[in-house]
């Protein structure tokens, strides 16, 4: 038995044979060419039939994951469309005189060295995107089909042994990929039907890959490095999605632990589909209001498919962040409006703009700072541009005569800063009062406590709003003072701190002295380890993914 060390990247366990995926070669031919404008037109046609493509494989994937699944695909042909990306290409055409080929495959090598070279780790993982979208401009310039065509045919670097989705397998074999790496549209281009599990050696858990094989419940780990070996194809292994090990040629021990394992995990499923519909309450009575975090309004139906009681944390600035420019006041009240109405009675708390620090927006034009983290960010954006907050506000007091919506402000450092964003609320209610639009006199406005000084200041800022909503992303970052976006601090940063966890006792109590409530939206709220601490903290709320409703129901109701 061989065992190997990844990265867990989507959760599960795999068992099964090993098919290795053979890397695919991306030479391309540097050539002079005579007319540059001939190459350029290549290019532009060229470019144009993947947008097509793209556009067919988005509308695969909607059909069978959802269409908030699919945007990653509008994403990527929003990446083709890019001028700055095709003025690169054809700026390669014209000054070098090289081939179309040779200029894509330039420019993706240049955008994904700078997508590298970021800070974020999630623009880092877009360097992947940036060289599977050019991959597939290079690959219609060398008149390879693509396993998407509508006519049915599969053909395309993904079709191998028969994996491809839409595809006829060579044998009625299921199996586990190995590969040295999988990009995006490979990935969703894959039979679940024939697919066990991933393993690749390259990657990242912020990946686009790596998203999409938890959507399609896929255990994957990545990372495997120098110990990935073609000549594992054919020899079983066991993937634990959980720990990021893989075993191959499992031992008996091995194949019985992990076959028990499995069929554990599946009656847990089972047992998890029966909680639908049953109220978030522990044995002795406690309880707990049981939220979801979502991105987009498509998200919403993910909520509901999860029996999740509302929404916590409605991130309200990936309304900015997949524009090109600004999002109009009816823009927005279409997004938050029909997130209301699907949620019918239940409540929707929306954040107001997160911009800042890891989430940069081009056209808000923010000066370079060297620690964006504690620059200019958030709440401070909204209330020396109050012309831009007050956009969003008149949208979600507009949306708000159609659903039980909330507004959550983030960032929040001081009892000013919240009275000076209820200042430029009230002057969005009057203008809509003199407008004659419907809204809710009586939204609610609850405040996010992710910073140590409005841990300190609960007590005045309780006076304030209608809830608290723990942070427990940024407030562990700031109370540690760890940057949270910095891999090599995260032996530092541990979530667990007694420091962190007497940041939220402190701030629970404050809530309770006067008579709000107080949730938790960030990422601790999932963490099962800590859901006995919270119920001793007496957590009013807790706002997690949609597919930690169900698990944390369970543990909820056996406390």
């Amino acid at each position: 038995m061989r065992t190997i060390q990844g990265v867990s990247v989507s959760a599960g366990i795999a068992i099964g044979t090993v098919r290795v995926l053979a890397a695919v070669d991306y030479a391309v031919e540097r050539r002079l060419i005579d007319d540059p404008q001939a190459e350029m037109d290549r290019f532009r046609a060229a470019r144009d039939t993947a947008v097509a493509q793209l556009k067919q494989l988005r509308d695969n994937v909607a059909a069978e994951f959802g269409e908030n699944k699919a945007e990653l695909f509008d994403a990527h042909r929003l990446m083709l469309q890019d001028p700055d990306y095709a003025e690169c290409v054809e700026g390669l055409i014209a000054q070098d005189k090289v081939n179309a080929e040779f200029a894509v495959k330039s420019a993706a090598e240049q955008f994904a060295a700078m997508f590298a070279a970021m800070d974020s780790s999630t623009m880092q993982a877009r360097a992947a995107d940036v060289k599977d979208v050019s991959r597939r401009v290079m690959n219609v310039l060398q008149g390879k089909r693509d396993s998407t065509a509508q006519d049915g045919s599969v053909q395309g670097d993904a079709v191998q042994n028969g994996i491809v989705q839409n595809g006829i397998a060579q044998n009625g074999e299921s199996h586990i990929i190995f590969a040295e790496d999988l990009a995006p549209s490979d990935t969703a281009q894959l039979d679940r039907a024939k697919v066990l599990g991933l393993v690749t050696a390259k990657g990242s858990a912020n990946s686009h890959t790596a998203i999409l094989a938890r959507t399609m419940g896929l255990p994957a780990i990545t990372g495997i490095g120098d110990a990935f070996d073609p000549a594992d194809d054919g020899h079983v292994a066991v993937i634990d999605g959980t720990s990021g090990a893989v075993f191959v040629d499992p031992d008996e021990a091995t194949l019985t632990e992990y076959r028990r394992r499995k069929a554990e995990a599946e009656e847990h499923l089972s047992l998890l589909r029966k909680l639908k519909g049953k109220p978030t309450e522990t044995k002795s009575g406690q309880r707990v209001h049981l939220y979801a975090n979502i991105s987009r309004p498509s998200d919403a139906a993910a909520v509901l498919a999860n029996d999740a009681e509302g929404i916590g944390l409605f991130r309200s600035e990936f309304l900015y962040l997949e524009r090109e420019d600004w999002p109009t006041e009816e823009f927005q009240f279409d997004a938050y409006g029909q997130v209301a109405q699907e949620m019918g009675d239940r409540p929707v708390i929306i954040r107001t703009l997160d911009i800042g620090a890891d989430k940069q927006v081009d056209y808000f034009n923010l000066s370079h700072e060297d620690n964006p983290a504690l620059g200019y960010r958030a709440i401070r954006i909204c209330l020396t541009r109050p012309e831009i907050f007050k956009v969003q506000l008149r949208a979600l007091l507009r949306a708000s005569a159609y659903g039980n919506i909330a507004i959550m402000l983030p960032m929040i450092t001081s009892v000013q800063e919240v009275r000076d964003a209820k200042r430029i609320l009230e002057e969005a209610k009057s203008e809509l009062r003199g407008e004659r639009t419907d809204f809710n006199e009586s939204i609610q406005i609850g405040v996010m406590i992710e910073t140590p000084a409005s841990v300190i200041m609960a007590d005045e800022l309780a006076a304030e709003v209608d809830f608290f909503s723990i942070g427990t992303n940024d407030l562990t970052q700031y109370t540690l003072a760890c940057d949270r976006q910095n891999p090599s601090l995260e032996r530092f940063a541990d979530p667990h701190s007694p420091a962190v966890l007497r940041m939220i006792q402190m701030t629970i109590e404050a809530a309770h002295r006067h008579g709000i409530w107080c949730g938790i939206c960030g990422e601790l709220g999932a963490d099962l380890s800590l859901t006995d601490t919270f119920l001793r903290l007496g957590i009013d709320e807790l706002s997690v993914s949609p597919t930690s409703v169900l698990p944390l129901r369970n543990v909820i109701r056996n406390h």
